[in-house]
């Protein structure tokens, strides 16, 4: 479960476009306003407003998103069960709103328009709310027992509007390249090959790096925001791992050859073995050669033990 979170000032914008009859639209869910038509809808919701018509932004527009892998326990009543839950985990409570769910898509989904002037005229707090927000859903997952996306991954690039197409793609990019990079000279040439630019954020006027922007399709974005992971620092840390481990690849073939190429003697000869089981001495008697002395030798010790 995921969430877009928008807000506006057209709430005749919103109600057209979450009741559009292409998308194939049902309003599961409703309160403080009447349902007659689009219009209807509208005026309801601009009507309140006029109890606080300082707030400029008073259209509150959140997509509730499901994976493809719950639609078939995603029924409307589940479906406006969880809606509800997370707008009282929100703060959006005591006021109007409509839950319509479209079935334009693959993935099931829900849009909740509501007015962020409350019945007593008082604004509903937007302040953290997109960290909120992601905290929720994720409780309302595990609750629910919903899927768990993969990550981005997952995401359908070819449906997202820009920027977060051109920042999808990128993430793709930067995923392989910072992957198999060892410095910062080979991933910059192989990302400009890609169409991307790099540039670095310094520490006031000093050489010290602070961060990394990277530029592509004519937008910017802090190394950070395509994803955690690609911040200067973590960046930085990767190509240093990266380098590391191509060092000692290299190393160990040639410390492979020399444990085990033959071991020589100051003179040269090659030994054989290296417990000395091979020696003469320890072959067996019929295989050694001759020595008079050594034949003496054994025979007095057998006439010391037979005396």
């Amino acid at each position: 479960m995921i969430a877009k979170i928008m807000k506006g000032s057209n709430f005749k914008g919103v109600v057209y476009y979450i009741l559009n009859d292409e998308k194939g639209t049902q309003i599961i869910d409703a309160d403080g306003l009447f349902l007659e038509n689009y219009d209807t809808i509208a005026q309801g919701f601009i009507g309140q407003t006029q109890m606080n018509p300082r707030v400029t932004k008073a259209v509150g527009h959140i997509a509730l998103g499901f994976s493809k892998e719950d639609e078939p326990r995603l029924d409307n009543a589940l479906m406006v069960r969880i809606a509800r839950e997370y707008m009282e985990k929100m703060g959006i409570r005591n006021t109007q709103y409509i839950i319509g769910r479209h079935f334009d898509k693959e993935h099931p989904h829900v849009h909740i328009a509501f007015n962020r002037i409350d019945n007593d005229g008082k604004t509903i707090s937007d302040r953290n709310d997109r960290f909120c927000s992601g905290r929720i859903c994720k409780e309302l997952t595990r609750k629910y027992g919903l899927h768990f996306a993969n990550g981005k991954e997952q995401v359908k690039i070819d449906r997202l509007r820009e920027p977060d197409r051109t920042r999808y793609e990128l993430y793709g990019i930067l995923k392989t390249e910072v992957g198999r990079c060892g410095n910062w000279d080979v991933l910059v040439a192989n990302l400009k090959r890609q169409g991307v630019e790099v540039g670095f954020k310094h520490k006031g006027r000093t050489d010290e790096v602070q961060g990394v922007v990277f530029t592509m399709n004519g937008y910017r974005f802090n190394g950070s925001k395509v994803d955690r992971r690609f911040s200067y620092s973590k960046i930085d840390a990767a190509l240093e791992r990266n380098s590391l481990v191509e060092r000692q690849a290299q190393v160990r073939p040639q410390a492979y050859r020399e444990e085990t190429s033959p071991a020589s003697n100051s003179n040269g000869d090659f030994i054989s073995g290296s417990l000395g089981l091979l020696t003469p001495d320890n072959r067996p008697e019929e295989q050694q050669p001759y020595d008079p002395y050594l034949r003496n030798r054994k025979k007095k010790k057998q006439r010391k033990i037979n005396w």
